[in-house]
């Protein structure tokens, strides 16, 4: 059985995390605490923690990247829910063998060296949800 240990992130596509923060940061008195570009990803993300879980901001570093893909289609938002779990590969494994749709079958980098992988919102009621694995 698969084990989820938390909600690890939200992820939040914003056209500018600058402009992002001004609410975060000044309206709500959260802290971004680390910036960083996954060129991989085509994204600069921007976490915010709060408690057991963070915000992560998203932006897209070009207009093919899968950020300015999504707000193009649907606008600023949340863009994901991240799952943390202790062993990725594995998990992968049980929801391939229970016939879940992934979008990624292998784990790929995410920014802060996580390893990640996407399940398909058409597997999941319509919600991008990723897999989180922190070492």
């Amino acid at each position: 059985m698969t084990k989820i240990n938390k909600i690890d992130h939200i992820g939040i596509a914003v056209e500018s995390i600058e402009k992002a923060a001004e609410f975060w940061e000044k309206t709500l008195g959260l802290k971004i605490v680390a910036t960083e570009e996954v060129a991989e990803q085509k994204v600069i993300t921007a976490f915010i923690p709060n408690g057991d879980s963070e915000i992560e901001l998203l932006q897209s570093t070009a207009p093919d990247g899968p950020i300015a893909k999504f707000i193009e289609a649907k606008g600023q938002g949340i863009q994901h829910i991240a799952l943390k779990v202790d062993d990725i590969e594995a998990t992968l494994a049980q929801l391939k063998a229970d016939g879940v749709r992934l979008i990624d079958e292998t784990p790929r980098r995410g920014a802060g060296g996580a390893k990640i992988a996407f399940l398909h919102p058409k597997a999941t009621g319509g919600v991008l949800l990723e897999l989180c694995q922190r070492d």
